[in-house]
């Protein structure tokens, strides 16, 4: 019996060395690159390695915090235009989601991101995302790059919808598809490159070296000069000022500015392209400035007209969001809180005093807020940003270095008269073409009935 026994269990030990080295070989595979391979497969592996899953899930659920601000500016506005308005607004806000989706897929990703072309924007090599994949993005190594694409579609999406704010009640839904589209391509994009393209002469990726974090000149600044330029061109509502009604549904207002502050989130926490301390600062910042502009808004009112107000409060809180943008991931707190008492200062004289004065009809006041809370953060950015807060970005004035706040004035001049000269001639291409505003009967029955057919309220005497 002994030698049967000793047979088994040589048998066996062979058997288990065997297996050793089979997963010692296994074990080596896994954990050693090959220095040279000629397998695309083995390539693409390697290549996919470098994508971080962490990342890549912050990025996509900021790009649908994003894609949610859209809606939320939908209701913000829908509430504060005249009862017969609201879903000319919603349905002006949702086609934006489409049309400029679809721009972006086939050509608005490509011209604002693509391979430069001497600095002005992209090239086409990227139509219809052409080689825009899984693999890791050139401007963010740890997603991959159609997460990237993704992201940035939404911020595309929300930028030409800021300006219906202020053309409201006034406009047909012809022509501002068509302007949209326009505007869209021929300015979003070229801006979006100058800025944040590789190679785009304005920015920190082979430019001058403007900054802007989340979108304070490409988003904001661009918006709200456009909004200026459609004021002009569209001149201003029947009835305008004395005969206006107000805020047909502040309720309804205020849940789409929570819904705008929720977005923001992603917006400028998700534009740090990881979930990483940056994301984390950016956050922060963006959540105090808004706060704190909401607060000197209402202070302001209160001051003023002897009552804190509810629209006073949710408009204070978009312009500190907004002002924030562009220095949410470069700015510590104390340079978010200063931020935010700036744009609920700047942007409360824009939209009580200015607008008065100069008597222009910008309905909802994307100038007032946007335009000109954007102007001031850009420039903030030039006095408060630290590299202590993030090592890959600038020092500004108050950290010793006063180029940066003559380079972001520069970056807000150049960028401010393109997107008005450009908006400028785009409405009044469309206009020749489709003609931009309703006809006063049309504007005096409201936009819902005489555009869409449909009302939002039904309504029993």
């Amino acid at each position: 019996m002994s030698w049967i026994w000793k047979r088994i269990t040589g048998r066996l030990t062979g058997i288990s060395l065997l297996f050793m080295i089979a997963g010692t070989e296994h074990l080596l595979a896994q954990n050693t690159e090959p220095a040279i391979s000629t397998s695309s497969n083995v390539a693409a592996t390697v290549t996919q390695s470098a994508v971080n899953t962490g990342d890549t899930v912050w990025v996509l659920l900021s790009a649908a915090l994003v894609m949610l601000m859209t809606p939320g500016l939908a209701f913000f506005y829908g509430g504060l235009v005249r009862r017969k308005n609201i879903l000319s607004i919603l349905m002006q806000c949702f086609m934006i989601l489409c049309i400029i989706s679809l721009q972006w897929v086939f050509c608005g990703y490509s011209l604002s991101f693509g391979p430069d072309v001497c600095g002005i924007i992209g090239n086409i090599d990227w139509l219809g995302l052409k080689n825009v994949d899984m693999n890791p993005s050139p401007y963010a190594p740890t997603i991959p790059h159609q997460a990237f694409a993704i992201f940035q579609m939404m911020f595309a999406i929300i930028t030409p919808g800021l300006i219906i704010g202020a053309f409201a009640e006034r406009m047909r839904f012809s022509a501002f598809c068509v302007f949209s589209v326009l505007w869209a391509t021929l300015v979003y994009n070229p801006i979006a490159h100058w800025v944040w393209g590789k190679g785009g002469f304005l920015g920190t990726l082979g430019g001058m070296g403007a900054v802007d974090f989340a979108g304070g000149i490409v988003v904001h600044i661009n918006a709200g000069v456009a909004a200026l330029a459609a004021v002009i061109i569209l001149g201003k509502r029947k009835g305008f000022p004395d005969s206006i009604s107000p805020p047909h549904n502040l309720p309804l207002a205020a849940l789409g500015a929570g819904l705008l502050w929720f977005g923001w989130y992603g917006f400028n926490a998700g534009s740090a392209l990881a979930a990483n301390s940056i994301a984390i600062s950016a956050f922060l910042a963006t959540h105090v400035a808004g706060a704190m502009a909401g607060l000197t808004w209402s202070v302001l009112d209160w001051v003023k007209f002897g009552k804190p107000t509810t629209l006073g409060m949710i408009t204070g809180a978009v312009a500190g969001l907004a002002a924030v943008t562009p220095g949410a991931g470069f700015v510590h707190i104390s340079g978010a809180i200063w931020i935010g008492f700036g744009a609920g200062i700047l942007c409360w004289l824009a939209v009580t005093a200015m607008k008065a004065k100069f008597q222009y009809d910008d309905s909802l006041d994307a100038f007032g807020v946007h335009g000109l809370g954007g102007l001031w953060g850009t420039l903030a950015v030039g006095i408060w940003a630290s590299k202590a807060v993030n090592p890959n970005g600038v020092d500004g004035l108050f950290y010793g270095n006063p180029i940066q706040l003559w380079l972001q004035l520069k970056a807000v001049l150049i960028t401010g008269t393109y997107s008005f000269i450009m908006s400028l001639l785009l409405f009044k291409l469309v206009d020749f073409i489709l003609k931009l505003r309703v006809s006063e009967n049309e504007e005096s029955i409201g936009l819902d009935l005489t555009q869409h057919r449909e009302a939002g309220y039904t309504l029993i005497d």
